[in-house]
């Protein structure tokens, strides 16, 4: 190969990565559009009053709440980031904050009470529990992927807001609770 035909063989490869990049930030950028889109809530905005009846029967009223620490958790069965970050939240944020300043709740969007009743204890769950099988709930919060949490303050603010699952933003929730709980009321 002589010089010319390296140089117009290194041109094309250059002008095909500028064009894969500018592909990769266009998919990029459509996706943090959409992302943002379906996402109806704000960080600092008070979060979405829910009352739903967990699978003991109990109700749990997000406005009755307020002076504690939430954290609501919207899931699928079928979601596989959901089931991932399922053990997480039981280890690493309720057997390590419930209590009389911390609670928490797993919302099955699109799941019945019914549904939901084997769930906990398949997979050694101890947190509340509830269904929310036309999305009402979910719908204050988003219009679509999950898993989604939301960290809500005592003053009733939503903290922290994060969809999908990722041991990063698993650890940004995580210390988005110990601040809060942290700080005096």
């Amino acid at each position: 190969m002589n010089a010319l035909t390296l140089l117009v063989a290194a041109r094309l490869r250059l002008r095909i990565l500028v064009a894969v990049c500018l592909l990769l930030l266009g998919v990029a950028t459509i996706r943090a559009a959409d992302d943002a889109e379906s996402t109806l809530t704000k960080v600092g905005q008070p979060a979405p009053a829910f009352t739903v009846t967990t699978l003991h029967g109990k109700p749990f009223d997000l406005a009755a709440l307020k002076g504690k620490v939430v954290l609501v958790s919207f899931f699928a069965t079928w979601c596989a980031p959901c089931m991932a970050e399922m053990p997480a939240l039981e280890k690493q944020v309720w057997q390590r904050f419930k209590g009389d300043q911390f609670t928490m709740i797993a919302i099955g969007r699109e799941h019945t009470n019914e549904e939901l009743g084997p769930f906990p204890q398949k997979h050694a769950l101890s947190f509340p529990v509830a269904g929310d099988p036309k999305r009402a709930v979910y719908a204050k919060y988003a219009t679509q992927y999950i898993p989604r949490s939301y960290v809500i303050g005592r003053d009733g603010k939503i903290l922290f807001q994060t969809m999908g699952y990722t041991e990063a933003e698993f650890g940004q929730l995580v210390s988005a609770i110990e601040k809060e709980l942290a700080r005096k009321p």
